[in-house]
């Protein structure tokens, strides 16, 4: 399968116009919501700003989230002093294909908003998932929400998929990877409304609330080495990952090693949302 409208999101596409007229209205739709209707506060907010103005040449960024609505991206980057109209610093972000993609227009638009079309359920292999392997090959920041769907429940960080973890190991340069945990967009965009679907708009007077963590360090090599070891004693359930191996590693092996990054993000991801809970209590 190729890619999906690939030409649109390229920056020189018209002359780059169509795309900055979609990150200036999308980034003033995003500032009013999250600044004007509500009220959004950020927790070392500075390291995020730091990483997405400037990194060290050609090296990627990959900011993780968890996911609690539909405007998670773009409200995320409402906030004061964040470089929201900048087209070239601005996230590329993986974006499930059966609801932003379903239509040529909507697949225009998004592909405009440096969205990535992802189809769940097929597998961490897919063409779009090299599509963004290709943007941090570029040394370009890319955003994904690795619970791999929205999740409005007040509750722990759930399993993440292996998307996330297989980018990390397969980039060419190792990207710095930041975690992030937001409360509070579950109020702006709720899934039932009154007892029904999403509201029309977002709502107001909400408080959001969202944690930007410190970089998450990986001992890919040392990692490596623990995987292939681990899966000789393991007897796994193969899904055919032929000609996929990074490395020259096995499934089994890659299947160790995806997992135990996904984990380890997974507890960062939780002492986020820890400290969170206690951050908010602090505040009120």
């Amino acid at each position: 399968m190729g890619r999906k409208m690939e030409w649109a999101g390229r920056a020189n596409h018209m002359g780059g116009i169509p795309r900055k007229l979609v990150f200036m209205a999308v980034g003033a739709f995003a500032k009013a919501v999250a600044t004007l209707l509500n009220s959004t506060s950020v927790h070392n907010a500075d390291t995020l700003i730091r990483l997405v103005r400037s990194r060290p040449p050609g090296v990627p960024l990959l900011t993780v989230s968890n996911h609690m609505s539909t405007l998670d991206d773009p409200l995320m980057w409402g906030f004061k002093g964040f470089p929201l109209f900048d087209v070239k610093l601005a996230r590329w972000v993986l974006a499930a294909e059966d609801i932003c993609f379903k239509n040529a227009l909507l697949s225009y638009f998004f592909r405009l908003g440096k969205c990535i079309p992802i189809t769940r359920g097929a597998g961490i292999y897919q063409e779009h998932m090299n599509e963004a392997l290709d943007r941090l090959s570029d040394g370009a920041w890319l955003h994904t929400f690795p619970e791999g769907k929205v999740s409005q429940e007040d509750g722990p960080i759930r399993r993440l998929k292996w998307g996330t973890a297989s980018l990390i190991v397969r980039a060419p340069v190792t990207p710095i990877v930041l975690p992030i945990v937001h409360h509070g967009f579950e109020e702006v965009m709720p899934e039932k409304f009154l007892g029904g679907g999403r509201p029309p708009f977002p709502l107001c007077n909400k408080n959001i609330n969202i944690i930007v963590g410190e970089p998450i360090e990986f001992d890919l090599p040392k990692m490596r080495q623990t995987a292939i070891s681990m899966s000789r004693n393991l007897s796994l359930p193969t899904a055919g990952w032929h000609g996929a191996s990074p490395n020259g590693m096995d499934e089994g092996a890659q299947r160790c090693l995806y997992a135990t990054i996904s984990e380890q993000i997974h507890t960062v991801m939780e002492s986020l949302r820890s400290f969170s809970r206690s951050f908010l209590k602090s505040k009120a």
